[in-house]
């Protein structure tokens, strides 16, 4: 069965990974995504990994381009950039992640791009908007998303340095936002039969990712901070430690489950001490019951809890490394992960896309492509004959990997 995306025709010009993920889940979900690359490739490919030199590029890159066709173009050449413009002429979709003023002197604005096509769908994504001061400074989801948003203010302990986020985390939240506009202006495109500009920042989405906490700091005028283990508002909403060293997280928000938890952890007496009865003496007290509960879980394994927590209905989840939340029977009971051949590294496991469907397929269409993999192909279906593929060749415009041989 097709994806529910197949028939669109998607342009990617962008590099490392917010936008290139929007793509890769757009081919999930069936769309031809046209990948537009240097002849050396997208940067990503060759970025510093955690495997050691172990594999031919970067494990990350296949994740946010599997499915993808590739083509090597050099868009500082007036050639490169006719080659660009006369695939988005026949496109759906047209992604970006170019600061604007590279969209600007590479003839690919939003404004440039229509003119050809009117039911183009162009989305724009930046890391700090495309207006201000700062619409061309370059953003990444670490300083963009994370630092400049807030969020990593809240997740710091008092007393200690910011956290570093893990790598793409960031990228990885916002990407699902990105595909949300392409489908809300296609979908509004069936309407009007035009397509429009749909922009999007990192900033903005790290603003829409603190928006509980920001809409609280909108109405009080009082910014939320950390506190740290000791000082939440609610003792209940926190990390413990069992006694075999795992950790965990209890999650208790509603007054009545308080009586729940008491019962789990067998402490009888709680639910009546004056200090604790209440939500607003729980928090009046957090580091009292903190430091209570610490030495109450510090009595039995995590296995143990697991088994008191459920019969009680306590809502806690184990704090699991990478390699548990892949074992975890929940992620197989549910095909959160599936394979597929990639080149290079033979079979590999990957994610599926966050959202399944009852008749459509949606899943990796294919593994990543190598860089200018699929340079000749695209630029005969785009209606180039040979010798004029020949002469963008020997014009610089165009180029295949070296890795992508000769077709």
């Amino acid at each position: 069965m097709a994806g529910p995306l197949a028939g669109v025709r998607v342009v990617e010009v962008a590099t490392f990974i917010a936008m290139p993920s929007a793509g890769a889940l757009l081919a999930d979900l069936g769309a031809d995504v046209v990948k537009v690359e240097p002849p050396a490739g997208d940067s990503w490919r060759a970025a510093r990994n955690r495997t050691d030199g172990a594999y031919p590029s970067n494990p990350m890159f296949l994740l946010d381009n599997r499915g993808k066709r590739s083509i090597a173009v050099n868009l500082a050449t007036a050639g490169g950039q006719a080659v660009v413009r006369r695939l988005t002429g026949a496109a759906d979709v047209f992604l970006t992640n170019l600061v604007r003023a590279r969209r600007e002197r590479f003839g690919m604005s939003y404004a440039a791009l229509s003119v050809q096509n009117p039911r183009l769908v162009y989305l724009a994504l930046s890391g700090y908007g495309d207006a201000g001061p700062e619409a061309d400074r370059l953003g990444f989801d670490v300083n963009a998303f994370w630092a400049r948003s807030g969020i990593l203010d809240t997740m710091t302990e008092p007393g200690t340095p910011p956290p570093v986020p893990s790598s793409s985390v960031g990228d990885h939240m916002v990407s699902p936002l990105l595909v949300m506009g392409v489908l809300a202006a296609l979908h509004e495109r069936t309407r009007s039969g035009l397509g429009q500009e749909v922009s999007a920042s990192l900033l903005h989405s790290g603003l829409w990712a603190m928006g509980s906490d920001l809409q609280q700091a909108l109405v009080s005028g009082k910014s939320p901070h950390s506190t740290g283990r000791s000082g939440r508002r609610n003792p209940l909403r926190n990390t413990y430690r069992a006694a075999d060293g795992r950790w965990f997280f209890i999650n208790s928000q509603r007054d009545r489950e308080w009586p729940w938890f008491c019962a789990a952890v067998d402490q009888p007496g709680l639910e009546t001490d004056a200090r604790f009865a209440t939500p607003d003496a729980r928090n009046r007290n957090c580091p009292a019951l903190v430091a209570l509960l610490e030495q109450v879980f510090a009595t039995a394994p995590l296995a143990e809890w697991e088994r008191r927590f459920d019969r009680h209905n306590v809502v806690w989840a184990p704090v699991q490394t990478l390699q548990e939340a892949l074992a975890d029977p929940q992620t197989a009971a549910n095909g959160y992960l599936t394979e597929l051949e990639q080149p290079g590294y033979g079979t590999i496991g990957t994610v599926r896309p966050p959202v399944g469907f009852g008749r459509s397929q949606a899943g990796p269409q294919g593994p990543a492509p190598e860089a200018g993999q699929h340079t000749e192909e695209v630029l005969l279906e785009a209606g180039y004959n040979w010798e004029e593929i020949a002469r963008l060749r020997e014009s610089g415009a165009v180029g295949l990997d070296a890795a992508a041989g000769e077709s």
